[in-house]
């Protein structure tokens, strides 16, 4: 039997930690929790639940997972957000590739609620993601946001497991718009340092495109009213992303210039 390392990053997470850890207990042997220094409860309820903390001042999402999963003791780690939680039919597959693992990683569905709304399409479900494995066959990039495991060989094996890991994402549109001005705060500088640049056509067509791709060809209108509200977010964010990668790439060029 295998044994399992929980990572989870956290910033005022207290509504949603413990129900997190309690999904997880049942499966793993170690839970590595990396705050950046929350303000409310998080800390105390995790603790209590019997996670290790470490603190680390927040520089991107990538950064923060790499550097828990490197406190981590086991070789397999299981990468999991304070706001998800683990299926029981989920909980029941790790546990059965915890036995007898047969692969180097697994991944498995997740399966967002969107203001009480389970969305099922929009281009969110089903959305298999590489988040349990040997992470001396694999590693975390180093995004800044979107961030996510690749396995150091292509000849890697990866499995699929049943259940899906629950993602109680947004319970407002206050909570994503929010969270859609940090993400597109943190892409567009990337996107910028790395020299892309953004065409006008693009600020004003892409956004179109990407409402119409995830709500007609991804049918998101069979989300009903939610699943609009969701496109229509979606291409929202882009319109930002794109917007800011345009304006930081001319600054970031200007004092290239005056350096």
């Amino acid at each position: 039997m295998i044994k399992i390392s929980a990572v989870i990053i956290t910033y005022n997470e207290e509504k949603n930690i413990a129900i997190c850890i309690d999904s997880i207990r049942k499966v793993v042997d170690e839970i590595i929790l990396v705050d950046s220094y929350s303000t409310d409860n998080t800390v105390t309820i995790a603790q209590n639940l019997g996670a290790k903390i470490y603190y680390k001042k927040f520089m991107g999402f990538g950064d923060q997972k790499a550097f828990a999963i490197e406190l981590a003791t086991n070789e397999w780690i299981l990468s999991i957000d304070a706001d998800e939680i683990l299926s029981p039919e989920l909980q029941q597959s790790i546990l059965a590739a915890k036995e007898h693992p047969e692969f180097d990683g697994y991944s498995f569905n997740i399966l967002t609620n969107y203001c009480g709304k389970w969305i099922k399409h929009c281009g969110w479900y089903p959305q298999p993601k590489l988040r349990f494995l040997n992470k001396t066959k694999g590693s975390i990039n180093h995004n800044k946001v979107h961030e996510g495991f690749e396995m150091h060989s292509n000849k890697s094996h990866i499995g699929f497991l049943k259940g899906d890991l629950l993602h109680h994402s947004y319970n407002t549109i206050s909570e994503h718009s929010r969270k859609i001005q940090l993400y597109t705060e943190l892409a567009a500088k990337y996107n910028a340092e790395k020299g892309v640049s953004i065409s006008v056509l693009k600020i004003i067509f892409g956004p179109r495109w990407n409402f119409f791709y995830h709500y007609i060809i991804r049918l998101g209108f069979l989300d009903g009213y939610w699943g609009y509200v969701l496109c229509k977010n979606i291409s929202y964010e882009s319109f930002i992303k794109y917007t800011k990668i345009r304006l930081y790439s001319k600054e970031y060029k200007m004092r290239l210039k005056g350096s």
